[in-house]
């Protein structure tokens, strides 16, 4: 069984994934850990709940990779957690995650958003900092943008906390030469905008369509450490099930 875990970065997800994937709503702590025991053999992490609840744990994931089962992540909570565990088996994809492996990218809330409900679309409010950051390098590689330009309408985005972060607040808050036309700019961000992180899901997506449905070997070179923590949270999920 293969189980999609997406939501905001990927609002039309359930009209993509076709009949072998499974969708389910963000992860938070135990998603992963429940899934894995529900017998997935495949999991995508995309999104994740990171706020009001406690987020997905590493240890779960580690334990899903003892067990076999093949673990991608991408574009957001995805991309963090799989730049956390590569190096126990987790399969990062996409640019996002390749920057937050280099050490390019190092803030959680790079890749974070505000957004509306599920029965709104997850209708996003904000720009994840991502974003802001692939838009400004492709208007730059395109000549719409000068460097200058581009390099302080970065920093300005980088400013801005993420739930209040959106092209006319960058724009208003760049340094900007004297002389520029910040209406310009405006509309040239706004028409321009590069949606990395659904970029990187969507990689994630093909590569989860073409994966084998069955488990794969455990890896090597680690074992997994059940901790009084991990066993109390063993617990609390076959008390809640």
């Amino acid at each position: 069984m293969k189980i999609l875990f997406a939501g905001p970065t990927l609002p039309d997800a359930q009209a993509l994934i076709g009949t072998d994937i499974v969708l389910h709503p963000p992860a938070i702590q135990g998603d992963i850990l429940r899934a894995t025991q529900d017998g997935a053999t495949v999991i995508g992490l995309v999104d994740g709940h990171f706020e009001q609840v406690a987020p997905v744990w590493h240890k779960e994931i580690l334990f899903a990779l003892s067990e076999g089962v093949r673990i991608y992540g991408a574009a957001s909570m995805g991309a963090l957690r799989a730049a956390e565990c590569a190096a126990f088996g987790m399969i990062g994809v996409g640019k996002i995650y390749q920057q937050y492996a280099a050490g390019e990218l190092e803030d959680d809330a790079d890749v974070a958003l505000l957004h509306g409900p599920a029965e709104l679309g997850y209708l996003p409010l904000t720009l994840p900092l991502v974003n802001v950051a692939a838009t400004l390098e492709d208007l730059r590689a395109r000549q719409q943008l000068d460097p200058i330009a581009a390099a302080q309408l970065r920093i300005a985005a980088a400013e801005i906390f993420y739930k209040q972060r959106n092209w006319p607040a960058i724009v208003a808050r760049a340094n900007l030469p004297c002389g520029t036309d910040r209406e310009e700019i405006l509309a040239i961000l706004a028409n321009g905008t590069i949606n990395q992180k659904r970029l990187d899901a969507l990689d994630l997506l093909d590569i989860m369509r073409s994966a084998p449905a069955q488990k794969t070997k455990a890896p090597e070179g680690w074992a997994f450490n059940s901790t009084s923590l991990w066993k109390r949270l063993l617990n609390q999920l076959v008390a809640s099930s």
